[in-house]
């Protein structure tokens, strides 16, 4: 079964109003963008973004509202297909799930898991970039370590990095996601309670899909996207994301200082704040933990523009 995570309380920050247009970025398998249109009235608009070609499909399948779109892009093309129907400055919340999603997480074929046995790809869109494979494959070690460092914050970067090319150069190769996992436990053994693996999957999925750098590009456009009183509810799964999710909120929601000014003068003028917090910060509550243990880390963040 499929589990929004912190779907009420995601979708209470977005105060929805019935006559408003509203975007779900990471349409996954439409939990949220379901609710939401439950709260629309025909005036309403919602427009769902999803790269992976899956989850378009489930919604042109089961999603037939007339006031429901779908665009097979990253959420990182908001900010164009705004521009292109003249929705700049008018959309009245963005709710972004961020990280991988159930469906591909529970779909071997897809990669994403270490304890399902499935090719190495790990891509959200299969048809576009290079797979977790080629990666470990054209990386230097060098390379690897700094992925896995940066992306997954794993301790033994290096060595891992340094076995993988190691077992590459003997002519052996990593298939699948098994292959990769195994090789990794025995590497560096099991010293925690979770997988060894866990940390460059994680690096891995973040690099195939330039994850980081898809949050850089939606928090830079949101601001000009929303209209006067709009919502930012943004769903986060890991520190590397919801750091870069809170300080974006943090300076957007304090007061403005001029920056062209220089810092030593007495008297800095200080413009007022861009955005106001509605939700600094909302976990998922116990009974959500009980039927759903993947909302454990999970992070809600809410704002609003001024």
């Amino acid at each position: 079964m499929h589990y929004s995570v912190l779907l009420e309380e995601s979708i209470d920050g977005l105060n929805i109003q019935t006559d408003g247009v509203y975007i779900d970025g990471t349409f996954g398998r439409g939990g949220h963008s379901k609710v939401i249109l439950k709260m629309l009235g025909r005036e309403g608009k919602l427009i769902a973004f999803d790269r992976d070609p899956d989850a378009v499909a489930y919604a042109n399948t089961h999603f037939n509202a007339p006031n429901f779109s779908i665009v097979h892009a990253p959420f990182s093309n908001m900010h164009q297909y705004c521009e292109e129907h003249n929705l700049i400055g008018k959309v009245d919340g963005i709710l972004l799930d961020l990280g991988v999603s159930s469906p591909q997480l529970d779909v071997a074929e897809r990669g994403f898991s270490f304890s399902k046995l499935g090719p190495l790809d790990m891509r959200m869109d299969p048809t576009k970039g290079i797979s977790a494979k080629e990666v470990l494959e054209k990386l230097s070690d060098q390379e690897l370590a700094d992925i896995f460092r940066n992306f997954g914050e794993e301790r033994h970067a290096w060595k891992i990095a340094k076995s993988i090319k190691a077992h590459l150069l003997l002519g052996e190769s990593f298939n699948t996601t098994v292959d990769l996992a195994d090789f990794i436990l025995k590497t560096i053994g099991k010293r925690e309670k979770k997988h060894p693996a866990t940390r460059v999957f994680q690096a891995l999925r973040i690099y195939v899909n330039q994850e980081l750098d898809e949050v850089h590009s939606v928090l830079k456009c949101a601001y000009d996207i929303l209209a006067a009183k709009g919502r930012l509810s943004i769903i986060t799964f890991h520190s590397l994301e919801d750091r870069i999710v809170k300080q974006f909120m943090v300076n957007m929601a304090a007061k403005q200082s001029d920056k062209s000014l220089p810092r030593h003068l007495p008297i800095m003028e200080e413009k007022p704040a861009l955005m106001k917090w509605v939700v600094k910060k909302a976990k998922a509550t116990d009974n959500e933990l009980e039927e759903n243990i993947r909302s454990r880390s999970a992070m809600l963040r809410v704002v609003e523009k001024l």
